[in-house]
């Protein structure tokens, strides 16, 4: 009998040292040094941490050379920022990742720890979040003169026939329907009726608003100046399709239920269009991935790059 338990005794010792071992070893693997940038080591656990965050984001597994060349890339455009005396700092990083949070109508520390669930340190994400920031800034900065896009290139780029061929400049009287904050849906229905009761009979900003301002619990703020070229296509085709002296129709908001008086609108100048706005954006754009492309380039060429 004493033997049966020193035997079962002995098992157990040697199944712990076993998954003592195997732990060892995989926390070992995860720290084992991959490549060093320019003195700064990527780790298994930088790989796999990545390839993590990249598959919550496409739901697919990246290849791991391609995460390595990503992690490579941002250590890259981060050294390169410093070298110049630019860097992003850690504040400045905490307030992008709170307002992807809020995005996603989280906190940050929600996110943290939905990516704690995931398998994810939320220092992964704010490692690529520094990247992202830093490198546009950095490469905007050294080629400004190159990335400016002149009048004649505009001209060639946009289609003088498209729909946003011609700007407006809009005068707006937002009006907003106030709701207590946990409105009900019965609630909010019957402001949305109201709402809809005021556009049927608004047949002019000057009594309109008038009329609107003497409403309980409505708010007439003041005027606001929007150009067609500043706005989404969608409220830009809403602003549109709304005559002059009317509202629009009403969008329920987190305050509560808003429309827009259109008191006035005016074709904009000719060189504030939407459409070379976007030509100018697409222009811009095209170019700013052409520079950054070529400046990585140059980047990595100049690199010190350690295999292990």
């Amino acid at each position: 009998m004493l033997q049966r338990s020193v035997t079962r005794t002995g098992h157990l010792f040697a199944g712990i040292l076993l998954g003592l071992a195997c732990f060892v070893a995989s926390a070992a693997r995860a720290q084992q040094i991959v490549v060093i940038v320019n003195g700064d080591p990527i780790t298994a656990l930088d790989i796999e941490q990545r390839s993590k965050l990249n598959q919550l984001s496409t739901h697919k597994v990246p290849p791991r050379q391609e995460v390595l060349e990503e992690l490579i890339n941002d250590r890259l455009k981060i050294k390169e920022a410093k070298k110049f005396g630019f860097e992003i700092s850690e504040t400045e990083v905490d307030s992008a990742f709170g307002t992807m949070a809020s995005r996603m109508r989280l906190t940050p520390d929600q996110l943290t720890q939905m990516l704690a669930k995931q398998g994810i340190a939320a220092t992964t994400l704010k490692l690529r979040i520094k990247a992202d920031l830093t490198w546009p800034q950095l490469v905007r900065g050294r080629y400004s003169a190159s990335l400016q896009v002149g009048e004649k290139d505009i001209l060639t780029a946009i289609d003088p026939k498209a729909e946003d061929s011609v700007g407006y400049d809009y005068t707006l009287r937002p009006i907003l329907f106030i709701l207590p904050p946990g409105s009900g849906e019965a609630v909010i229905e019957t402001r949305r009726r109201d709402a809809e009761a005021l556009r049927g009979r608004f047949q002019g900003c000057d009594a309109g608003i008038t009329f609107a301002r003497a409403l309980k619990d409505v708010a007439v703020r003041d005027q606001v100046l929007r150009s067609s070229a500043d706005l989404p296509p969608q409220l830009r085709k809403l602003l549109d399709s709304t005559e002059v002296g009317k509202l629009t129709p009403p969008e329920t908001t987190k305050l509560g239920i808003e429309m827009f008086a259109i008191c006035g609108k005016k074709e904009s100048a000719a060189d504030n269009t939407p459409g070379k706005r976007r030509a100018r954006e697409a222009l811009m754009q095209e170019r700013y991935e052409r520079l950054s492309k070529q400046y990585l380039n140059e980047v990595r060429r100049g690199a010190m790059l350690e295999y292990k």
